[in-house]
């Protein structure tokens, strides 16, 4: 006699509705932090002299500035909403591992100092950009927006190396390491919150959620742009 257990939907449901509960809670988290630190003043301008100090504020550089955590996870968001939409997030941990060596190769090059704050104006411009695709109810093509994400990933890199200037080989991979896994964390997180919100788009409070996200990020953009320019 062959007894056949059948495993009951629910549980399976259940299951997926607290995972994705978990990326919910997750990202508000680490928004929670990033205005924290930001209205607490806390140390975003520091050094770093060891290999621990590295990879701490490695995981933590991408997250306590409220510019570049928001971009992140409004690529996340996009990337959701195309099948080859992960392409997307790797090119923007990439473009962002390229703008660390480029700003670290331009160390001793004149006018490198110049461009930390068009780094900071590219991010929160991107910010802004990220912020109105997600209000448009026209989709963006997938190229523009894998476009986007690595002029977002050039600015990040560029801006997050400035902490890790003049620091040892060993101190350097260790900071590397650290804002690769933060950023790949954030963009996965992000990214499973956007396919919730991308299956269930006919439900009316979930776009309308995410309308209203979209123009939380065009405000921060705007506010971080504007500190950049003055």
């Amino acid at each position: 006699m062959f007894k056949i257990v059948l495993s009951p939907s629910g549980n399976s449901e259940e299951n997926r509705t607290s995972k994705q509960h978990n990326y919910i809670v997750a990202i508000a988290a680490l928004i929670l932090i990033s205005l924290l630190s930001s209205s607490g003043g806390a140390p975003i301008e520091h050094t770093i002299s060891n290999c621990w100090e590295g990879f701490i504020w490695g995981i933590a550089d991408p997250v306590i500035s409220l510019d570049r955590l928001i971009s992140i996870v409004a690529i996340g968001l996009l990337s959701a909403r195309f099948v080859r939409g992960a392409w997307i997030g790797i090119f923007f941990v990439i473009a962002a591992f390229c703008g660390q060596l480029l700003h670290l190769s331009l160390l001793n090059l004149p006018g490198a100092e110049i461009a930390m704050p068009t780094a900071s104006a590219a991010i929160a411009i991107c910010t802004v950009v990220f912020g109105i695709i997600l209000v448009l109810p026209t989709p963006i093509t997938w190229l523009a927006c894998a476009i986007l994400s690595v002029i977002a990933g050039l600015s990040h890199g560029y801006a997050d190396s400035q902490a890790i200037m003049g620091a040892e080989m060993l101190t350097l991979a260790a900071y590397l390491i650290g804002v690769i896994l933060t950023q790949t964390a954030i963009v996965l997180s992000a990214r499973e919150i956007g396919k919730i919100i991308t299956h269930k788009a006919s439900n009316q409070i979930l776009t309308k959620t995410i309308h209203w996200i979209g123009l939380t990020f065009c405000a921060i953009g705007i506010v971080f742009l504007a500190n950049a320019v003055i």
